[in-house]
């Protein structure tokens, strides 16, 4: 057992400093196996060494996506290690291997978290769901069910499902990117209106919008152009807006 801050310490340069120079890396797949199940920001810290001995040193994980899919939670958009966590989650569901209901159980969990995030994370996080549309065409029947939101008594998707197969994310509907669309950040509401629309085949480039920080955007809207906007379209002619009412005859403008 390590204390939480020295588990991290070792976590975060694990896989560019050490497994590297190390003669037989797979001695590290019990360490990392049970980082991954501790939880939390460990668990996300963990994932980067995992994906080295997975992608490179052949190591199976029966359990790795279920457990990948559970550390979705509310914080995941507020995390230190949010960059470096949905890096690593967009070369894991990559493969156009992987089953449709998976996919869908990822992309449906994303976007009932994205209610609830800042503008900085959901202008990181749009992009990244259409890029698992693009790759997985089959999950596109959550965009374009019959039977859409409007149709539906409640939604069949099971939020507190563990398991990605039994959520039923296949048979829901993504009315959470509706909500979205008049989202009060207007590069938000633009960025979720793209799935109204056919998608592109080539994927959007999220890497620049992984460390999008709120700072970052605030300096970003300050920086644009102001637009003359008109307030009033008749001239005022007396206190409150009529030329012969009580107040102008005790009051003026001058």
């Amino acid at each position: 057992q390590l204390p939480p801050g020295l588990y991290k310490k070792v976590l975060v340069i694990l896989h560019d400093s050490v497994l590297p120079y190390m003669n037989e890396p797979t001695l590290m797949m019990d360490f990392l196996t049970v980082a991954y199940g501790i939880g939390g920001a460990i668990s996300l810290l963990a994932l980067n060494g995992l994906f080295i001995l997975i992608h490179q040193h052949n190591l199976e994980y029966p359990d790795f996506y279920k457990k990948l899919y559970s550390l979705l939670d509310p914080s995941i958009y507020h995390v230190k290690y949010r960059a470096r966590f949905f890096h690593l989650t967009d070369l894991f569901l990559s493969s156009s291997h992987l089953p449709a209901y998976l996919v869908a159980a990822f992309i449906k969990r994303l976007a009932r978290l994205a209610l609830t995030a800042p503008p900085e994370a959901l202008l990181m996080i749009l992009p990244f769901i259409c890029n698992l549309f693009r790759r997985h065409p089959a999950c596109k029947v959550l965009l374009h069910r019959p039977a859409g939101p409007a149709d539906m008594s409640e939604d069949p998707y099971v939020m507190e499902e563990e398991e990605p197969s039994e959520s039923k994310a296949l048979q829901s509907s993504l009315w959470e990117i509706q909500s979205l669309q008049n989202h009060y950040h207007p590069d938000v509401a633009k960025a979720a209106a793209v799935l109204n629309q056919s998608l592109s085949e080539m994927e959007d480039d999220i890497s620049g919008l992984l460390e999008l920080s709120a700072a970052e955007l605030f300096d970003r809207e300050v920086k644009k152009k102001a637009v003359d906007v008109p307030l009033e379209f008749e001239q005022v002619r007396g206190l409150f807006g009529k030329k012969n009412d009580i107040f102008a005859e005790h009051f003026s403008l001058d």
